[in-house]
């Protein structure tokens, strides 16, 4: 049909052995008159009306008034509508009647032809053959081209490509000899969206040889050094108001193996200090196992100071999932010989933990999920009164940020720790919480426990990709069993969270106090960070 039209206005052209001026389409059916420049752009027109499906277009009259041609035209029966016939292979593979009526042959083709891409025949076609007529409408027959089945050969990285090996040979793990799908490739991606070290320019790119396809990967590396100091006013257990604060320094990758050196120093109203350093190498020996070294000292002012050591191997169960095992090596030295709660300690063992971080794709959160359990044995030896004593220590911390809709979030934190024996802690071995990232409208480590839970909901509206507002309650309780105390204890506050040129800045007002107290608006605390990138 296609060819006869052009053979027509050839003909056409030729007998006329003049440029006409004006061209006119019109259809016999609607009526509808359509201006063209020239034959060739009529030719096209009526070509394209086989594309879409009308296929039995016919050329009814040519009609020349003056400078002006008149082209009728008839397109038939769209014949998109259609009776179908499937052939033996299409039926074996997606168990479809023989004959059936389709109302959008288009579609119904591009229905067929998903499911053999989804096998991995990238360049599968549908072929179609005209059988002739029923009841009016066409008979088509489709029939498959499947080519040559295609599977993830492999991976070249592109751009920033000094990744680790190991983290190079787990996505291959993951994915090579794998079916190459719309799946897989979202999958791929979906592990660089939000990944704290790398990204991607843009998403993966496909080659596809004879005999291979390779999966590129355009990387860039991201800028993941980070300080963090918050400044905070705050009453101490005299009233009196005091300035605190904190420091957190992360020196990410910068040795291109994904690895983490963390310094982070604080001081809350109470004179208490807390020192902590901590290094993190994920791909040992170009392995899944990976090497933390965390040391962490805590004093407080001239009573007495605290030092434990925690080295620990893991392994990586994916990219976001990882196990380990620990050492920890701590000592306590009472320093003022007045202070009668506590003891002069030794502690040693082992424990287990599992870490799982899921990223967020909102830059203002530090991730969408994360989970941290912590399980420790350890053996206890008081100095002074030579006693030894087993403990069991359980922590369990759990955060999820969940989207509402539009731009209301719902953050959900829950905490928890718990310390077991059969003989009695001294004060300075207990549990210290409460403050910026943990209980908040409470003094930095101000509460101490043998156990103690808390969990909070906080209301976030984001206002563009830039800042946030939120509000948020806190409900909790500790026991203290040197002081045989079980306090119910709350907190509420608000914030408001938005970039500036250097960083992430935070502002916060919030109030704690136990159940039962009256409220007192010197207790509000009153918070400043500034969280930036380079």
């Amino acid at each position: 049909m296609k060819l006869l039209l052009k053979i027509f206005f050839v003909l056409f052209c030729v007998c006329l052995q003049a440029q006409k001026k004006h061209y006119f389409l019109i259809d016999t059916e609607t009526n509808v008159r359509k201006k063209v420049k020239d034959s060739a752009t009529a030719v096209k027109f009526l070509d394209s009306l086989s594309q879409s499906n009308y296929f039995f277009t016919q050329l009814k009259d040519v009609k020349i008034k003056g400078d002006s041609t008149e082209i009728y035209f008839d397109k038939g029966k769209n014949f998109n509508q259609t009776f179908v016939n499937v052939s033996d292979s299409i039926i074996d593979r997606l168990k479809i009647k023989r004959e059936f009526f389709t109302k959008n042959l288009d579609s119904t083709k591009k229905s067929i032809n998903k499911k053999y891409i989804d096998d991995g025949y990238s360049f599968s076609r549908i072929k179609t053959k005209y059988k002739g007529q029923k009841d009016g409408f066409p008979i088509v027959e489709l029939d498959i081209n499947k080519n040559d089945k295609r599977i993830i050969n492999g991976f070249v990285v592109k751009g920033y490509d000094k990744v680790p090996k190991r983290f190079m040979k787990n996505l291959e793990k993951d994915f090579k000899g794998k079916t190459y799908d719309d799946k897989n490739l979202i999958a791929i991606n979906k592990n660089f969206q939000s990944h704290p070290f790398v990204s991607l320019e843009r998403p993966p790119q496909t080659l596809f040889t004879k005999d291979s396809t390779q999966i590129y990967l355009f990387m860039e590396k991201k800028k993941t050094n980070t300080f963090d100091g918050v400044i905070g006013f705050g009453n101490d257990k005299t009233d009196k108001f005091t300035l605190n604060g904190t420091l957190n320094v992360n020196f990410r990758n910068m040795f291109n193996g994904f690895e983490a050196i963390n310094l982070y120093w604080q001081r809350n109203p109470d004179k208490g200090q807390t020192f902590d350093l901590q290094t993190d190498i994920p791909y040992l020996f170009k392995s899944n196992v990976g090497l933390n070294m965390k040391i962490n000292i805590f004093r407080q002012d001239s009573t007495y100071a605290n030092v434990k050591m925690q080295p620990a191997l893991y392994y990586h169960i994916n990219n976001r999932q990882k196990i380990g095992f620990r050492g920890t090596f701590e000592t306590s030295t009472i320093i003022d010989t007045l202070y009668v709660q506590g003891k002069d300690y030794n502690k040693k063992g082992i424990g287990i933990w599992y870490d799982m971080t899921e990223p967020t794709d909102i830059d203002l959160f530090l991730y969408k999920t994360k989970i941290r359990a912590e399980f420790d044995y350890l053996t206890t030896n008081y100095t002074l009164d030579n006693v030894n004593a087993i403990q069991n220590q359980f922590y369990l911390f759990a955060e999820h940020n969940y989207h509402i809709n539009g731009n209301h979030f719902l953050n959900i934190k829950g905490e928890g720790a718990m310390m077991s024996s059969k003989n009695e802690f001294s004060a300075n071995e207990l549990y210290r919480f409460g403050g910026w990232n943990s209980l908040r409208g409470f003094n930095e480590n101000s509460l101490a426990a043998d156990f103690y839970y808390f969990g909070s909901l906080e209301y976030r509206y984001l206002i563009g990709n830039q800042a946030f507002f939120d509000v948020f309650g806190q409900y909790g309780q500790l026991n203290n069993k040197t002081l045989n105390v079980k306090p119910k204890l709350y907190s509420v506050g608000l914030g408001f969270n938005f970039f500036i040129p250097i960083g992430l800045m935070s502002f916060q007002l919030s109030n704690g106090n136990e159940f039962g107290n009256p409220f007192k608006f010197n207790d509000i605390k009153i918070h400043w960070g500034i969280l930036s990138r380079f």
